[in-house]
């Protein structure tokens, strides 16, 4: 198969950059995206040129690193992520658009690659539970409802890999928030912390630029999880609670005249 391409680069964040035209050909059908990448990458340094840069990591479309913006589709044609996406799904002779995840809080550091901590100082805010050490409870002395284990395994499933903030109209990361929320919040060992986790982790996602959720619903339909939008009615609940319980707080640390 052969293929041409419009790929984005750019040296830094710093530096302004642009689309580059290349063609690649002879490709194998069964080869993916990033397979076809390194093809290209290959003939770009026998020519005497820099590669292109862009992340990978598993190529079992596990670890979310692999983040593609394919004919301004996070990902490419279908629901999953880049690596998954084999060049059989694309016609011979197509001219297909590569750029990085577009967002402002995902700044670029180099071509394809952008930098996606932002997501991780959300989790850092509250994703996690209160553990001590020394002896633990019997497991089966805190029975989780079947129908609650599921929906936290359904939520912790995500892979962060940002697909709903390149889609999204707004550049919201509610659909990642609400997922590490739903997925501690959904069993008894993450409730002691349940609307401190809310509170903490959305402030997090808006200190970080992100903006906000308008029900669009492009996150759910390119997250390459199925992750469904469930979870940032479920996120905006427990913020409400949690602003319910500071606002009753502060009331009764007021002392009457």
């Amino acid at each position: 198969m052969n293929f041409k391409l419009r790929v984005w680069r750019q040296p830094s964040e710093g530096n302004e950059g642009g689309f580059e035209a290349h063609e690649v050909s002879g490709v194998d059908p069964e080869a993916s995206f990033l397979e076809m990448l390194d093809i290209l990458n290959e003939k770009i340094v026998a020519d005497g040129g820099d590669p292109i840069a862009y992340d990978r990591d598993c190529m079992e479309g596990v670890c979310g690193s692999c983040s593609l913006l394919i004919d301004g589709i996070p990902h490419g044609p279908r629901q999953v992520t880049s690596c998954q996406t084999f060049m059989r799904d694309f016609p011979d002779g197509a001219e297909i658009s590569v750029e990085p995840f577009r967002n402002s809080a995902f700044p670029v550091i180099r071509d394809l690659v952008v930098d996606r901590s932002p997501l991780d100082r959300i989790i850092e805010a509250g994703g996690y539970i209160s553990v001590t050490s020394g002896p633990q409870p019997e497991p089966n002395t805190n029975p989780v409802r079947p129908e609650d284990q599921e929906h936290a395994m359904d939520a912790a499933i995500c892979i962060g890999c940002g697909a709903c903030v390149a889609a999204c109209p707004n550049g919201s990361a509610m659909l990642f928030t609400g997922a590490k929320v739903a997925h501690l919040n959904s069993l008894p060992q993450g409730d002691p912390e349940r609307f401190d986790r809310a509170h903490g982790m959305v402030a997090q996602h808006d200190e970080e630029g992100f903006g906000g959720c308008t029900n669009f619903g492009e996150c759910q339909a390119v997250c390459p999880q199925e992750i469904s939008i469930k979870v940032i009615g479920e996120l905006y609940h427990d913020y409400r609670q949690a602003m319910l319980h500071r606002l009753r707080a502060r009331r009764g640390a007021v002392k009457p005249q």
